[in-house]
């Protein structure tokens, strides 16, 4: 019988010391993995409707006072170089929900044929890979004519509001949706002569309500409250897009519908301009109530919050967007791609993690929220995302990967195109219009930041360089073409 090797006792203690080292270091790796799954914080996502730059008070607006707000920018950051994905909320949405560009996204105006694919990776796809809870409240309005159900297609597990854009015009609807099932309302839509003169299959709910009972932006706030308590002992990701300061255009002259004007009741304004102060007042409002709720849950330093709005201010529903000077020094509001158009306040706010009162410069865009969220979610970046991460932005630390410029494109109004570079903007107008001339205009915005003087006829190589990007930043849409529509 073959005698069996003895292991030297000095060795046998080595190895069983190393053997003890490696359970130990497993161990640990398995406790830090939990812990960076456990520290993933809550995102809160805060969309508001048709907001200017120049709406909140910390941003620059006088007369009107948003203080929850301001307290998110005193104690978190601000971003002074975020700009929408475009200067309507469809598309702007769009490129929120799927890091992409107006010229790349399947979304690209507020039209009836365009809607997001339910294959595209979207943001709440990214949380729910991540093991979050998902959930949208508020507007949905990513296309027209969507099914009852397309949030949840999109990667949202809850969602209650208003399905298509049109039906969130109305502050009173007959009825609201919650998880694709028509939900009725205390409120009922005034008839003319008997009839509804809104109706429209295709554009749903929209109208002037009669008898006003439930006020949809409150219960937004309402359905929001109650999601943070059912789910603050999970992560969780919550989109909620409020449709204020957004005017319900079916409401002539006075679309700014509001519950009361409160305090500003007493003031020599005309009407809309007290439904729009009263809407910016319920904003702030709401905002505070989520920061309080998260408090009292003991979540606060655990929740990520941000704070944006779709597009630039509206003049819509009687309201003067000059009347509190709604885009502060720039030019342009909604459906322009001037500044005033495409650029807006974005306020970040996570106790303990990003730096008090900090303040971001760098260029950013919507469509870097997808990347943003696949890094802070541990997520491979998807590779036809048009947008970069500003996590490190977000934790005050140096922002190495940035934008060569942004683009835009614009259907209405004769079609446009815009692009950021450097210090200069470039514009191109009537792109469409086949009775017009395009025009092309740029702007350099470090000396002129208004776009008050063309400069185009003094800088033709400029000029050159941008039409180059115009042509090779995009894909022909095929619901409706842009460049080729004079062809």
């Amino acid at each position: 019988m073959k005698e069996k090797k003895r292991i030297p006792k000095q060795t046998n203690l080595k190895l069983r010391h190393f053997l003890f080292l490696i359970g130990i270091l497993g161990t640990l790796s398995s406790c830090l993995n939990e812990t960076k799954s456990d520290n993933e914080p809550n995102v809160i996502l805060i969309l508001v409707d048709d907001l200017g730059y120049g709406d909140i008070s910390f941003y620059g607006q006088q007369t009107l006072k948003t203080p929850n707000i301001d307290k998110m920018a005193n104690e978190g950051m601000h971003f002074t170089n975020m700009y929408t994905g475009s200067t309507v909320c469809a598309p702007s949405r769009a490129c929120l929900l799927t890091g992409k560009h107006t010229g790349h996204c399947s979304v690209r105006g507020n039209d009836l044929d365009q809607m997001v694919s339910n294959s595209e990776l979207t943001l709440a796809k990214v949380f729910k890979n991540a093991g979050y809870k998902t959930g949208a409240i508020g507007k949905w309005g990513i296309g027209g004519n969507l099914p009852h159900d397309d949030p949840a297609k999109k990667g949202y597990e809850y969602f209650y509001g208003y399905i298509n854009m049109w039906h969130a015009h109305n502050f009173y609807p007959e009825y609201l949706f919650e998880n694709g099932e028509k939900i009725q309302l205390k409120n009922k839509t005034q008839l003319i002569n008997g009839v509804n003169p809104w109706l429209d299959p295709l554009r749903e709910g929209k109208g002037v309500a009669e008898v006003k009972n439930e006020y949809a932006p409150f219960l937004f706030d309402s359905k929001a409250i109650s999601f943070i308590e059912k789910n603050k002992d999970d992560k969780f990701f919550l989109y909620l897009a409020y449709n204020v300061p957004h005017a319900n255009n079916e409401k002539s002259p006075d679309g700014m519908e509001v519950p009361d004007y409160y305090e500003f009741s007493q003031k020599n304004w005309p009407s809309q301009e007290k439904g729009f102060a009263a809407m910016i007042r319920n904003i702030d409002n709401s905002v505070g109530l989520i920061l309080k709720k998260l408090v009292d849950m003991g979540i606060d330093k655990n929740t990520l919050v941000l704070f944006c709005s779709d597009n630039g201010p509206h003049q819509e529903g009687g309201h003067q967007m000059d009347f509190f000077n709604s885009n502060g020094s720039f030019r342009g509001m909604k459906r322009d791609l001037y500044q005033g158009g495409v650029k807006t306040p974005f306020i970040a706010y996570w106790p303990g993690v990003i730096p008090e009162n900090s303040k971001s410069d760098d260029l950013f865009a919507f469509w870097d929220f997808l990347p943003t969220f696949s890094e802070l979610t541990d997520r491979e970046k998807p590779a036809d995302t048009d947008g970069i991460s500003f996590l490190p932005a977000l934790f005050g630390q140096k922002q190495t990967e940035k934008h060569d410029y942004l683009y835009w494109e614009f259907y209405e109004q004769g079609g446009k195109q815009a692009i950021l570079k450097d210090q200069w903007k470039a514009i191109k107008l009537n792109i469409r219009d086949t009775a017009k001339e395009t025009i092309f205009e740029l702007y350099n915005i470090k000396n002129d930041p208004e776009e008050l003087v063309d400069v185009a006829d003094q800088n033709i190589e400029v000029v050159r360089q941008f039409e180059k990007l115009f042509e090779s930043s995009r894909n022909e849409f095929e619901i409706i073409p842009l460049i080729n529509a004079k062809n």
